[in-house]
C-alpha cells in the first residue's frame, strides 16, 4: 500500500462488523448452552472427552472460536489497505498474533472445562466491541454516541482480572484439569492485562492529542502567526505531542479499539 491511494472500504467494514457480532453472539450462546448456564462448575470443571453430544457440542465450540481468531485478521488487513498504520500498535500485533495460536493448543488438548470460560467472556466483549466498530463504520451520525469507548478498553481489562482468578484457584484446589493448562491461560490473561492497561494510561489518563495540537495552534493564530503555524505544522503537531507527554511508540498504542 507505500504508494497506493488508502480505500474507503465503508461498505466492506459494515458488512465485516456485522458478521463479528452476530459470529460472536452466536459462540457465546453456544458457550453458556454447552455447560456454563446450568451444568459447568466455576470452581473445577474437568474436560469432558467422550462422545456424548454434550461434550461434542462443546468441542465444536472451541473449534469455531478458534476460526474466529482469523477472522480478526481483517482488522489488521483493513487498516493496512486503509492506511491506517498508528493502528496497528504493538497491543494490536501481541493481541492478534498470539490468540490463534494459544486457543489452537487449547481446541487440541482441553476442548471444552474450565478453560472455555476464557471464551464465554472474550465472546461477550467482542459483541459490545465489534458493535462498537460497527457503529464507527455507519458514519458521524452513530459515532457522536461512541462516547464509551474507554469503558470498552476497562471491560477488556476485567475480563481478564476475571480469568486470571478464574484460572490461577486451580494452583490452590484439587481438580482434573491440567495444571500447565492453568499457567497457560492464567499467564496470557496476565500479559494482556498490562498491555491493555498500558493503553488506557496512554489513551485516557493524558491530555488528548488532538485537543493539544488545537491548543497549540490556537496560541500560534492568537499571537498574529497563524500563516507561520500553518506552513509549520509538520513541527508544530510532534511539538505538541511532546508538551502533552506522549512519546512516538505511545502515539502509535493509543488507537488500538478504533476503527474510525
Amino acid at each position: 500500500m507505500e504508494n497506493r491511494k488508502p480505500f474507503e472500504l465503508r461498505g466492506v467494514l459494515i458488512v465485516y462488523n456485522l458478521f463479528q457480532v452476530i459470529f460472536s453472539a452466536w459462540l457465546f450462546k453456544e458457550a453458556l448452552e454447552g455447560g456454563w448456564l446450568r451444568d459447568y462448575s466455576l470452581r473445577c470443571q474437568p474436560v469432558d472427552y467422550s462422545n456424548s453430544p454434550k461434550a461434542l457440542r462443546v468441542a465444536r465450540g472451541c473449534w469455531w472460536y478458534y476460526f474466529s481468531k482469523f477472522t480478526e485478521f481483517f482488522d489488521t488487513i483493513f487498516f493496512v489497505l486503509r492506511k491506517k498504520n498508528e493502528h496497528i500498535s504493538t497491543l494490536h500485533v501481541v493481541h492478534h498474533g498470539v490468540m490463534p495460536m494459544s486457543v489452537w493448543f487449547g481446541v487440541k488438548f482441553t476442548p471444552g472445562g474450565h478453560s472455555t470460560f476464557f471464551g464465554l467472556l472474550n465472546t461477550f466483549v467482542h459483541i459490545i466491541m465489534y458493535t462498537y466498530y460497527l457503529l464507527a463504520a455507519l458514519g458521524p451520525q452513530f459515532q457522536r454516541f461512541l462516547w464509551w469507548k474507554k469503558y470498552l478498553t476497562v471491560l477488556q481489562m476485567v475480563q481478564f482480572v476475571m480469568v486470571m482468578v478464574h484460572a490461577f484457584q486451580l494452583l490452590f484446589i484439587d481438580c482434573d484439569y491440567p495444571r500447565a493448562f492453568v499457567w497457560w491461560i492464567g499467564m496470557h490473561a496476565v500479559m494482556f492485562y498490562f498491555l491493555f492497561s498500558d493503553f488506557y494510561k496512554q489513551a485516557y489518563k493524558k491530555k488528548p492529542l488532538k485537543k493539544a495540537v488545537e491548543a497549540n495552534h490556537t496560541k500560534a493564530t492568537c499571537n498574529g502567526n497563524s500563516a507561520r503555524s500553518n506552513s509549520n505544522s509538520f513541527y508544530e503537531q510532534p511539538k505538541a505531542a511532546v508538551q502533552a507527554g506522549y512519546t512516538t511508540s505511545e502515539l502509535r498504542n493509543r488507537a488500538f479499539i478504533d476503527q474510525s
